[in-house]
């Protein structure tokens, strides 16, 4: 679907004011005018996708159902990381309720309703990742967001529960293996007598552990979680130039 939007709709929106900017300094004033029809693909490449996202509240078309089924699309990015914890399938539901939505297939009532069972899953979610993951369904069903806001807000939550669920796991490993190497140091052990051997192998395991994972876990966590969220957002560029992508 080909939608655009114009520099004076993007201010009637309140665009933001440096982004705004950004944009008119990245293309001609010679050849957009204020009226000019700008293509939200060109403010993928210009600005990027939090921006682009935005500009489906301003766009000359109406966008509505496009937006509505990114937002499904995005949230559906986390079904596999809210598995991993649990075989709860609320947020799946809103997933397809959101879809069903703008399709035309269900009413107002029956989207609210899978919507505030995914809200519901959110808090009998443990982990931040599962969490993010059940927040992206109930965004992509919400029956009160504008839709470009639910493609929005769902976007963000997989990234981050993307991010999260990555940087978890890398942050344990890279703590667990510290923990061995400083642990299994010869000299941790030999401090122990005969008489006291597991209590103190016990208390330099302990020490070792908490040492490793001070030092080990931002950097891991930080490392994975920015690789994961930047291969969230490549997988949420590419669903929203499949849907705007002129089709031959």
């Amino acid at each position: 679907m080909n939608l655009t939007t114009t520099f004076a709709l993007l201010r009637k929106a309140s665009a933001c004011k440096p982004r705004y900017a950004f944009l008119r300094k990245a293309l001609s004033c010679e050849e957009y005018g204020d009226d000019t029809p700008i293509n939200l693909l060109t403010i993928l490449d210009t600005n990027g996708l939090d921006d682009a996202l935005w500009a489906l509240s301003a766009t000359i078309e109406n966008c509505d159902k496009v937006a509505r089924l990114m937002a499904a699309d995005f949230a559906e990015q986390i079904l596999p990381i809210w598995q991993k914890y649990t075989d709860d399938k609320r947020p799946e539901l809103a997933i397809k309720a959101a879809r069903d939505f703008a399709n035309g297939l269900i009413t107002d009532q029956a989207r609210a309703a899978a919507r505030a069972d995914a809200w519901a899953a959110t808090g009998n979610a443990s982990w931040d990742a599962a969490r993010d993951a059940a927040w992206a369904a109930a965004r992509a069903a919400a029956w009160d967001d504008a839709s470009w806001a639910a493609a929005r807000a769902a976007a963000r939550a997989a990234a981050w529960a993307a991010a999260w669920d990555a940087a978890v796991a890398a942050a344990r490993d890279a703590a667990w293996a510290a923990a061995w190497a400083a642990a299994g140091d010869d000299a941790a052990w030999a401090a122990a007598g005969d008489a006291a051997w597991d209590a103190a192998r016990a208390d330099a395991w302990d020490a070792a552990w908490d040492a490793a994972v001070e030092a080990s876990w931002d950097a891991a966590r930080l490392t994975a979680g920015d690789a994961a969220w930047d291969a969230a957002v490549a997988i949420q560029k590419a669903i929203f130039v499949g849907y705007l992508q002129p089709k031959v």
